[in-house]
């Protein structure tokens, strides 16, 4: 395999930060039966492989039917983002995200933005933008990544376990915090685009 595919693999799995995001999976996900987490995880994982590989077959194209720019992806995954750690930070008797259906999240946050988030989307699109000839190459180092990122994901209800509740209450405010700074980065790269 040539170096170009895992050198971008690698990319894109820390654009997906899957060790970031065990804080807020964890989040989310707690007070939901451990067997029914797996299987969110599962789910969420494959809704957000399928969005990535939209992203990378068909994300320039779509970006430009819907007269979208890269840095509007990137100023409302902040805006999402600057939210869902706010609620981290303060958080609501319903949760991080609020009242939702049978009590556990669909699609967001979990399978976007934390796995497909603005970054990895943007990325998706400037690697295929570059060299338009690679698609099989793009599309193994999505899958690479994905998997490394899937088999870190399907561990985080075993931290769960390991940190009880006080410890999770802890690191989720921390992980707000640290969600906050991410948000407000984003935000600030895309307005300093705009402005520049």
């Amino acid at each position: 395999m040539e170096a170009t595919i895992w050198s971008s693999a690698v990319l894109l799995f820390f654009l997906m930060d899957p060790l970031g995001n065990i804080p807020v999976l964890i989040s989310v996900l707690k007070g939901i039966d451990p067997k029914r987490q797996r299987k969110i995880i599962i789910r969420e994982l494959l809704m957000a492989f399928v969005i990535l590989n939209i992203f990378l077959f068909a994300g320039k194209p779509l970006l430009d039917f819907l007269q979208l720019d890269q840095e509007s992806v990137k100023i409302s995954g902040g805006i999402i983002l600057l939210i869902i750690g706010l609620r981290m930070i303060f958080p609501k008797q319903d949760g991080v995200m609020g009242y939702t259906p049978d009590g556990e999240p669909f699609l967001v946050p979990i399978a976007i933005p934390l796995i497909a988030g603005p970054s990895v989307l943007a990325m998706l699109i400037i690697m295929t933008q570059n060299a338009p000839g690679k698609m099989f190459d793009w599309f193994l180092s999505l899958s690479i990544s994905w998997i490394g990122t899937s088999i870190i994901l399907l561990t985080a209800p075993v931290f769960l376990k390991i940190l009880k509740k006080r410890g999770l209450i802890a690191l989720e405010r921390l992980m707000g915090m640290i969600l906050v700074m991410m948000a407000v980065q984003m935000l600030k790269e895309g307005i300093k685009f705009l402005m520049g």
